[in-house]
């Protein structure tokens, strides 16, 4: 590894991969902020013109698709190219993306583009965070220490991806602000370039010595039969469905909803054949079964937070008023908020959990996922109200989607890096791999979620919109509330484990 230090007293490599992540997430979360506004905004003005319903897909299928894809890109990074050259022509790919989205054309152009940042994002974010953890093979403080000053990197990258690209795009040109994303990237790549020798020997080698393992040991070689019956009977699935019409693969919301379908079959069947197939001891069994209580969490919260992108960035174009001294915020700027909130409450909520940990009150897991789906619930709770003033013809102030955007950045400080470390804790040595993967999958399916939820919008029945909200409410909040319930026996399962 490097030797090199110096920044915050940190191994030098960390600073290369800080700016390359940092520069990552600015042109990621920038586009992110005008993806929707973008595809259902009239073509006169140089937008798609989709319905919000199409639109509502192809935001869904494009999100999951970023995280269903860092399986194939461990997958590469592990066995063919290595992390170092994954991260460089992942940024590659990105970049071509962005320029791609920046040329005006048809949808089938644009669509493309959004095929190469989503590939590309595959292959950086999970092979750049694994090059993180081995700058620290010590482990310990000082490695957790070291992804908290590159989580930072994520957040500022977001923070002025969300305010400087939505302002180029719906202030200038819509196509410009897709072409400062690539800039963004472009400076990341150059400066990764530049500093990769602060970075040694470390990613330049792939770690799999089994060049043809399935999905860095998503599937092991010795089941692969398996695998394929799993394969055939999802295909086989959803050939039922469409041929009942229970779903519709020549549309971009048939697709989607296809897709979803693929998630939820896929994994259950993976969880199903772990625990009984998986050679595991009972009480490791019930840690598993902990992580699938997890998975159903994660997807649930994300299928909320993740509207912030989609219905919340609609419900801040049409029916926000944004006008701030005279002058009209880009709906897009509302989405900083989020990592506004991350990077000044983060710190408050981690000295939180070691305060009542020194006290032996620390929350379990469980706990702190019920405690943070309800408090995306409340965030929606806010919304209902919200929509209920626009119903009346009005339009409500940022102050009801700055308040709905805390709630919601302080449910994922209790539920998102918790979970995380949770899954890592849980799983048997010989499935952490795989079950990270799941963890990104619930993600994936959460995004996907929350586009089709956002193809509910319906411009010309806004007294729909309160009920809406109160489903996400509803549901959440339920599902919170089932979290605490059963946290005394998920505790009881997790036994001694810290």
């Amino acid at each position: 590894m490097s030797k090199q230090t110096g920044f915050f007293g940190h191994p030098g490599g960390l600073s290369t991969l800080f700016f390359t992540e940092m520069w990552e997430r600015f042109s990621y979360y920038g586009m992110r902020a005008i993806l929707i506004l973008f595809m259902t905004t009239e073509t006169a003005r140089e937008g798609l013109g989709l319905d919000t319903a199409t639109a509502g897909a192809v935001y869904g299928l494009y999100t999951a698709g970023v995280y269903l894809l860092t399986l194939p890109g461990g997958w590469l990074a592990d066995n063919i190219f290595g992390q170092r050259k994954a991260i460089w022509y992942g940024g590659i790919c990105i970049m071509i993306g962005h320029l791609i989205l920046a040329i005006p054309g048809s949808p089938s152009i644009f669509f493309l583009g959004l095929a190469f940042v989503a590939m590309g994002t595959g292959l950086l974010k999970p092979n750049i965070s694994t090059i993180v953890g081995d700058l620290y093979p010590e482990g310990g403080a000082r490695r957790d220490a070291g992804f908290s000053v590159f989580y930072m990197g994520i957040n500022l990258g977001s923070i002025l991806g969300q305010i400087i690209v939505p302002l180029l795009a719906e202030k200038v040109n819509w196509h410009l602000g897709f072409g400062m994303a690539a800039v963004g990237m472009l400076i990341g790549l150059i400066q990764y370039r530049l500093t990769q020798h602060q970075l040694g020997n470390i990613g330049i080698v792939p770690k799999a010595k089994e060049p043809d393992e399935l999905l860095g040991g998503l599937v092991p070689k010795s089941n692969r039969g398996i695998s394929i019956i799993f394969a055939l009977g999802v295909v086989g699935l959803l050939a039922i469905l469409q041929m009942t019409n229970v779903i519709n693969i020549t549309t971009a919301t048939g697709i989607a909803q296809s897709v979803g379908v693929l998630i939820v079959a896929v994994t259950l069947s993976y969880f199903a054949y772990i625990l009984l197939a998986g050679g595991l001891t009972l009480p490791e069994k019930k840690r598993v079964a902990i992580i699938f209580l997890l998975f159903v969490g994660a997807a649930i919260f994300w299928s909320g937070f993740e509207q912030a992108g989609s219905s919340l960035n609609l419900f801040a174009r049409d029916h926000t008023n944004r006008v701030l001294f005279g002058w009209e915020l880009p709906a897009g700027w509302l989405q900083s908020v989020n990592p506004v909130m991350i990077v000044i409450f983060a710190p408050v909520i981690g000295a939180l959990w070691v305060r009542l940990a020194t006290r032996n009150m620390n929350p379990s897991t469980p706990l702190k996922f019920g405690i943070g789906l309800i408090l995306l619930g409340l965030g929606f709770f806010v919304m209902v109200f919200a929509a209920r003033i626009v119903t009346t013809g009005d339009k409500v102030g940022m102050f009801w989607l700055v308040l709905t955007y805390f709630l919601h950045s302080i449910g994922e400080l209790t539920l998102s890096p918790v979970g995380l470390s949770a899954t890592t804790k849980l799983s048997p040595k010989r499935y952490v791999g795989q079950m990270m993967g799941i963890w990104f999958v619930g993600a994936a399916l959460g995004n996907l979620i929350a586009g089709l939820f956002a193809g509910n919008f319906d411009e010309e029945n806004v007294q729909q919109m309160p009920d809406l909200f109160m489903s996400v409410v509803l549901i959440s909040v339920g599902a919170g509330i089932i979290f605490l319930l059963v946290s005394p026996l998920t505790k009881k399962w997790i036994g001694e484990m810290k």
